[in-house]
């Protein structure tokens, strides 16, 4: 009944949409302080380049998923933040929900409670059902894709799908205590001009600017039990709500909790923490950690901690996504040689660490044990 009932709101009295209120700064810190400090990663399988890999039926992989989770369950990581996407629901609803409910039970089992992602801005603008492309050799996340593609951000047509997709999927777990948070749209005013900017629409952050807070809208539609976020993640001034450029105000406004990207060192990270505790709510680093940059585990964990900031970092176990290799491969591919050190990610496809001191630091500052000193990278 109750799904019904929101149906018929949904395409019948769009202006007067039940959902549930922003929480209050009061509700947002009573339920972070039932939270462990939570520590995890930006996770896909090492199988899949992107999220339609991951999520579609014929390469949704279980097998796979259950033992990279264990090897985070094993670094004492209690969390994941997980990219869904709109095609995996438009192309099969309810294998799709199935999907989730699987890797959710297997995140479960590993003691990982995951932010799920619904909407997201960067990386290949149209993206396609169905088999997925191999990886761009050299090339950093060359099969990433954006939900929603640039042709359904920039129909109208397709507006009412895409708000349905958020608000069912919502309504799907809105009372699932396996699920910790819904992040709505990463980055959702990012033009990827180091990559494919020339193919973004020109009006992309105009429709962005129109649909997010019906996006927020109608995630709270779903009547969640859980938080919803969006995360500032460009350079400026996050302090006030008169420093923010108006996409960043409505993902401040729209909260619940503050979440926020850095890659700087240990003091930059350290400032934006400062500046967006002016909020009053509870804060998630929902990226960080590129080596090459100067953000480390070993100079980001011990702030995060000390401030009680979730800190979710890019890259998991390496494998089609290539996000060991940097940034900058777009413009210079790395077909000749291997970055002199790996930009994410923590384990080979095999498990093996990276890196076996930073591997240790993490077992021991989610632990409780006393952290190493700073591990200098080479």
């Amino acid at each position: 009944m109750r799904r019904l009932l929101i149906a018929i709101c949904l395409f019948g009295c769009a202006s007067t949409l039940a959902q549930t209120p922003k929480w209050s700064e009061n509700q947002a810190n009573d339920w972070y302080a039932k939270q462990p400090w939570l520590v995890g990663s930006n996770y896909i399988p090492a199988t899949a380049i992107n999220q339609l890999e991951m999520w579609q039926a014929e390469t949704f992989d279980t097998t796979r998923i259950d033992m990279e989770l264990a090897w985070a369950e094993a670094l004492g990581m209690n969390s994941m933040r997980v990219f869904l996407h709109d095609i995996a629901w438009q192309q099969d609803p309810s294998g799709f929900r199935r999907r989730i409910d699987r890797f959710l039970s297997v995140a479960k089992k590993h003691k990982i409670r995951p932010i799920l992602v619904l909407f997201d801005s960067c990386w290949f603008p149209f993206p396609e059902a169905g088999i997925q492309p191999t990886p761009r050799r050299g090339v950093h996340n060359s099969g990433w894709v954006q939900s929603p593609g640039a042709k359904a951000l920039t129909d109208p047509a397709q507006e009412a799908r895409l708000l349905n997709y958020i608000q069912e999927v919502v309504l799907a777990f809105s009372t699932d205590d396996r699920v910790l948070a819904w992040d709505l749209w990463n980055e959702p005013d990012n033009m990827n001009t180091s990559s494919y900017g020339s193919s973004e629409p020109r009006n992309k952050l105009d429709r962005v600017k129109v649909l997010l807070p019906q996006v927020f809208k109608y995630a709270r539609a779903g009547l969640p039990t859980q938080p919803l976020t969006s995360g500032l993640w460009k350079g400026g001034d996050w302090a006030t709500a008169d420093t923010l450029d108006p996409i960043e105000k409505i993902q401040v406004e729209q909260s619940d909790v503050i979440s926020f990207h850095n890659y700087g060192k240990p003091e930059e990270f350290e400032k934006r923490v400062q500046a967006l505790q002016g909020y009053h709510r509870p804060l998630l680093a929902t990226e960080y950690m590129a080596r090459g940059r100067g953000s480390t585990f070993q100079g980001i964990l011990p702030i995060a901690k000390q401030y009680k900031v979730a800190a979710y970092n890019w890259g998991f176990a390496a494998g089609k996504t290539q996000t060991w290799i940097p940034w900058d491969s777009w413009e210079h591919p790395y077909t000749d040689r291997q970055p002199e050190v790996w930009f994410h990610d923590i384990f080979f496809s095999n498990g093996k660490p990276y890196l076996q001191e930073e591997v240790d630091f993490i077992r021991n500052i989610t632990s409780g044990k006393a952290a190493a000193k700073p591990v200098t990278h080479h």
